[in-house]
């Protein structure tokens, strides 16, 4: 009885020790999970600055180059308009030229005539003066006729001689002009062709920065890439990753984190997918089969729609590889392609903010950043509320006043529509009556 007893109390005390040592086990682990986590969250924290020091520098130095690249276009413009103004006047002095060959060739012929006329007249003279002087009293009327018409011819003649010395100094003068013209066109076309070399090597130096600009971006857009994922990373240890559970809370969410007011967002929403309950009823490959036939006709009269149908492929490869990364299938619904009546549009807007492809993937790191989103998904309220929210707020809309909302709208549409304005105007005043 004694032994059982002992037993019994050995049992009882096992009994109280382990539960309490399991407990402080398990304590002590969640207790190391959380430092481990802490530490974790530290060194994400200290990679994120890293990370995000490495963007700023990689941004300015864009800037700077982008300044560089537009003091060169500058300099690019100056120089084609100093080769206009080079080429107007070289234009100018062949015209004068020109004309200048055509006053010698004038004058030329006014010489030529004028000698005819002197050696006609001078024949006259001769042929009078050569006469003995009581025929040409006898064959004029009075004495004072006759010496009066000798004069007269040898006047005639002396001007003929003074105008023929004028017309030959003119001759010469445009002679000189012309020489000088020439002079002047060849100078100037000297000047044209240091120009057009100034303006080869700043063409080249301006697609030297071009490159160097595109290559920031390319750096640029990696760093944001794992700046993004980084950002997922911290949020997912300090379980700061958004999830609203309907549209009311991603309003407020979105709204807290761009400063835009939430009736304005409600306005938004209502007009363009009525608060989410109509994100497309087409597939990406019907917006195509409606949109390039469309484009096609227009082609035909415009090589400008070239871009458009560029454009329709190159998002329908985005849209493919959005919906393949979130695990939708590839004919998720996106708009329809707009009717001809309305205006050339290509369709295929995606989610509640109806975004097109190309669009969702610029501001796909924004979206991150604010909900803790590592793929951000249009279809899904957080994320896709916080892309309206945050495009609103880049367009200016941190207050509700009806000019704000109008350039709002004009900027998210592409376009100013009375009846879309109008219809956010009168939600973001009474978006209330949405929910009573």
């Amino acid at each position: 009885m004694q032994k059982n007893t002992k037993k019994i109390a050995f049992i009882l005390a096992w009994a109280l020790v382990v539960p309490v040592f399991v407990i402080g086990q398990v304590s002590f682990w969640q207790d190391m999970s959380k430092k481990a986590n802490a530490a974790d969250a530290s060194d994400v924290s200290d990679d994120i600055s890293d990370l995000q020091k490495k963007l700023d520098r990689e941004r300015k130095a864009k800037e700077k180059l982008e300044q560089s690249l537009g003091q060169i276009q500058g300099a690019v413009a100056l120089t084609q308009k100093d080769i206009n103004t080079t080429k107007s006047v070289i234009t100018e002095t062949v015209t004068t030229i020109s004309r200048k060959e055509s006053e010698v060739q004038n004058l030329n012929n006014k010489i030529e005539l004028q000698k005819n006329m002197l050696r006609g007249l001078l024949r006259q003279v001769y042929y009078n003066q050569g006469q003995p002087i009581l025929n040409v009293v006898l064959t004029s009327q009075n004495f004072s006729d006759a010496f009066s018409d000798t004069d007269h011819l040898l006047t005639i003649e002396d001007r003929i001689k003074e105008l023929s010395g004028q017309i030959s100094e003119t001759r010469s003068q445009v002679e000189q002009d012309k020489m000088e013209l020439a002079l002047a066109k060849e100078k100037h076309e000297d000047i044209l062709d240091d120009k057009l070399g100034q303006k080869q090597e700043l063409v080249a130096d301006q697609v030297d920065v071009q490159g160097d600009i595109e290559d920031k971006n390319v750096i640029i857009s990696k760093l944001q890439k794992q700046l993004v994922e980084l950002q997922g990373d911290l949020n997912a240890l300090s379980g700061k990753s958004y999830n609203a559970k309907d549209i009311r809370e991603a309003v407020e969410i979105a709204s807290r984190g761009t400063g835009v007011p939430e009736g304005v967002l409600y306005g938004f929403l209502k007009m363009e997918t009525n608060l989410g309950a109509n994100t497309g009823k087409c597939t990406y490959k019907q917006v195509i089969d409606v949109a390039l036939p469309r484009y096609k006709v227009l082609l035909k009269k415009s090589s400008k729609w070239q871009a458009s149908i560029d454009t329709l492929y190159r998002r329908e490869k985005l849209f493919y590889a959005l919906v393949d990364d979130l695990g939708y299938d590839k004919n998720k619904k996106v708009s329809c392609s707009p009717p001809p009546s309305s205006y050339i549009g290509q369709g295929g807007a995606m989610g509640i903010p109806q975004f097109m492809s190309d669009v969702w993937n610029s501001y796909s790191a924004r979206i991150s950043a604010n909900t803790g989103h590592k793929t951000p998904d249009p279809w899904e309220i957080t994320d896709g509320v916080m892309a309206m929210a945050i495009k609103l707020r880049n367009a200016g809309a941190t207050s509700s006043s009806a000019s704000v909302i109008r350039k709002a709208s004009i900027n998210y549409l592409g376009t100013f529509n009375n009846n879309y304005y109008s219809g956010i105007v009168y939600w973001s005043k009474n978006y209330k009556l949405l929910f009573n």
